[in-house]
């Protein structure tokens, strides 16, 4: 059965048990003025035919069917169902957490497959088991990089994340971490002159992202060198993890944080999705997280073991440089299935069907008379336009066409206002693009 009501005769036993002679005094420790007298205000009772057909009614007004342009860190992109379907088995619904690790050597294995290929994306020599998301990552490689120089400020791109920053700051806050910004160029970059007027010899790492929040690619080794000079790590944040089928990976990077969440998980309302950091081996020991090796066995026999594991949990509180006590193991595996099909030249195939689709949605866009392109710089998958009439109210006429428009940048940018971030993946159609310019130029020339 799926709900066993209790009957008036089982209450009353149920009370007696405990002392209680009504549920009034079972309540009786919550003050009165926060005890609910009336009844909700909800529809029903209903049977659970009804119920049904209420929730499939509720689920017809979800956006199936339209067409969507948003992006900002979150992206739609092609799963298979081979990954839904390995990830579902039996073997992998067991406890997540390996504090007996060695028994676990199929959880190990899938957790050294993931860093094996995260090294190879992001061009570094060793990757933790996961993160929960970019955001974490991101503010972990920061703390991490703090560890590693004991200096106590960090520089940090505009154009990184809004919410990473946010993310980040609240880290910050009680830990004596000092984080300033860094501003972006008329090109929606970071200037090499204006990071090198900031660098001073406190500062503990230079961030960036790239590609960036407004979608623009960075150019690595003039900022990094930069970083060196002044003895400051450079840490590179990937929110758009497919771009590294194409864009070459920050090999210049002391540690890059990433999102996986292009890697066969869906957008799921925000998640769950898995961080990454990736860094030099030579700071390892500062890595949070855990880490899975290889080794072999008494018998010589290909084994894995938990290398390394950093929560006070593990080892001593003062040793600890983490307080993620375990890492997201399923979605990890996830993303590992999804890029072991597509394999390298899948991936490359699939980056290149979101750059091609990007450019024809910009160049389509560039036609709607007073539509600007506002960063010259090169893109993935993300640019930035700039609109004659607010991109809000725009949106809210787009809805109406079915069609979920780009992010809106004035609330996050508020020197952006009219300007939006679009984003175009390989699941977007010709079609879809052609109707959502076609749909906007009509938007736009509705009188005000």
């Amino acid at each position: 059965m799926r709900y066993l009501p209790k009957s008036p005769a089982e209450r009353q036993e149920m009370l007696g048990a405990i002392g209680a002679k009504s549920v009034d005094e079972l309540f009786s420790g919550i003050p009165e003025r926060f005890r609910l007298r009336e009844a909700l205000k909800i529809p029903g009772p209903y049977s659970e035919a009804e119920v049904i057909q209420y929730f499939k009614e509720r689920a017809a007004e979800n956006s199936i069917g339209y067409a969507s342009f948003l992006g900002a860190g979150v992206y739609n992109h092609l799963r298979s169902v081979v990954t839904d379907a390995i990830i579902q088995r039996g073997e992998f619904l067991t406890s997540y957490t390996p504090y007996q690790a060695e028994i676990t050597q199929g959880t190990l294995q899938a957790i050294f497959e993931f860093q094996t290929l995260m090294c190879q994306l992001t061009g570094q020599e060793v990757a933790n088991a996961s993160m929960y998301d970019g955001s974490t990552a991101a503010t972990e490689a920061v703390l991490m990089a703090e560890r590693v120089t004991g200096r106590p400020r960090v520089l940090v791109a505009r154009s990184v994340h809004p919410e990473y920053r946010e993310v980040l700051k609240t880290y910050a806050k009680n830990s004596g971490l000092r984080v300033e910004e860094i501003p972006f160029t008329t090109s929606g970059t970071v200037d090499a002159k204006t990071l090198q007027v900031a660098l001073k010899e406190d500062v503990a790492a230079v961030v960036v992202q790239s590609p960036n929040f407004f979608g623009a690619i960075e150019s690595y080794a003039p900022l990094a060198e930069i970083a060196h000079a002044a003895g400051a790590m450079f840490v590179v944040v990937i929110a758009e993890g497919l771009s590294l089928g194409l864009v070459k990976p920050p090999v210049e990077a002391d540690i890059v944080a990433m999102e996986g969440q292009s890697f066969g998980l869906a957008p799921s309302y925000g998640g769950p999705f898995a961080g990454v950091i990736a860094s030099r081996d030579k700071f390892v020991r500062q890595m949070p997280g855990r880490l899975a090796g290889q080794t072999t066995d008494s018998d010589g026999q290909r084994g894995f073991v938990l290398t390394l594991a950093t929560r006070e949990q593990h080892i001593r509180r003062e040793k600890a440089t983490s307080n993620i006590c375990t890492n997201q193991a399923l979605c990890a595996l996830a993303a590992t299935v999804h890029l072991t099909l597509l394999g390298k030249e899948g991936l490359r195939e699939m980056a290149e069907q979101n750059l091609s689709k990007a450019q024809f949605a910009l160049s389509e866009l560039l036609k709607i008379p007073g539509v600007r392109r506002t960063f010259d710089a090169p893109f993935f998958n993300e640019f930035t336009v700039e609109m004659p009439r607010s991109v809000k109210i725009l949106n809210s006429q787009l809805l109406h066409e079915k069609i979920i428009g780009p992010l809106a940048l004035g609330t996050p940018y508020p020197e952006l206002t009219k300007h939006a971030l679009v984003c175009v993946t390989e699941t977007t159609t010709r079609a879809e693009i052609e109707r959502f310019a076609g749909a906007l130029k009509n938007a736009l020339q509705r009188p005000i």
